[in-house]
């Protein structure tokens, strides 16, 4: 029997992908905006594509913030481009 593969939406280029080809940006309860490797902390998520390019894109349309609801500080980019470059 086949194992389900989770798939998920990256939030920039709109493509459906396995989950573990994207990276979940998390608004946690408190509102930090934190990247979650793990995919399972607690909190409104977001997924991109793990490439520096999307994630260019997404910081030049906002694409994250208005996912999130939330103002995203440049640290927090540069924190998700320092985990998509490993």
């Amino acid at each position: 029997m086949n194992k389900k593969i989770p798939m998920r939406s990256c939030i920039v280029t709109k493509e459906r992908l396995p989950k573990w080809e994207l990276l979940r940006i998390v608004r946690t309860p408190d509102d930090r905006i934190i990247a979650d490797e793990s995919g399972k902390l607690n909190g409104k998520g977001a997924y991109i594509k793990k490439d520096v390019n999307v994630l260019n894109m997404a910081r030049k349309n906002k694409a994250l913030e208005r996912a999130l609801e939330h103002s995203i500080d440049d640290s927090v980019y540069d924190e998700i481009e320092k985990i998509i470059n490993n």
